[in-house]
């Protein structure tokens, strides 16, 4: 009998494996609470066109649609690849307890399915980066403080 890892994970396999089959790439997520799955996400980028649509994303949309809420804490996502530097950090964002994965990067490298070169990347100061990243101060914090005194207002 598989254990709930086990089971979470060939989910994900088999998504990433129908996607694949329907000329998609080949990931797959699930997440998952209370040992249930509550929603499913595949690769849709070149059904899309869109480079976001990893299908820890979908995953993580899906979800929140489902429990009417962006605060997906106790939940836990179960992937068929490494998750992407994006896909993590929309998991923690997103307040995603756990997440497991079948394949690593290492695995995905001979099918140009791997991020570990951006993971590589983005370990770097911002200065040395392949991107360039700027920051141009404003002087005016309105933006962030027009929000917080609505937030205030919305919730007195």
């Amino acid at each position: 009998m598989m254990d709930d890892t086990e089971r979470f994970l060939a989910e994900a396999i088999a998504l990433a494996r129908a996607n694949a089959d329907d000329g998609g790439r080949p990931f797959g997520a699930v997440v998952v609470r209370d040992g249930a799955v509550i929603a499913t996400g595949v690769n849709e980028i070149l059904a899309t066109g869109d480079p976001t649509a990893h299908a820890e994303l979908g995953a993580l949309r899906a979800a929140s649609r489902a429990l009417g809420s962006p605060d997906l804490g106790g939940c836990a996502v179960f992937a068929s690849g490494h998750p992407c530097p994006m896909c993590l950090a929309a998991m923690r964002l997103s307040g995603i307890a756990a997440v497991t994965y079948a394949y690593s990067n290492e695995d995905g490298a001979p099918y140009g399915l791997s991020t570990a070169a951006i993971y590589a990347d983005l370990a770097k100061p911002f200065a040395e980066q392949a991107m360039t990243i700027r920051h141009v101060p404003q002087g005016d914090p309105a933006l962030y403080a027009d929000w917080a005194r609505k937030q205030q207002a919305k919730a007195g």
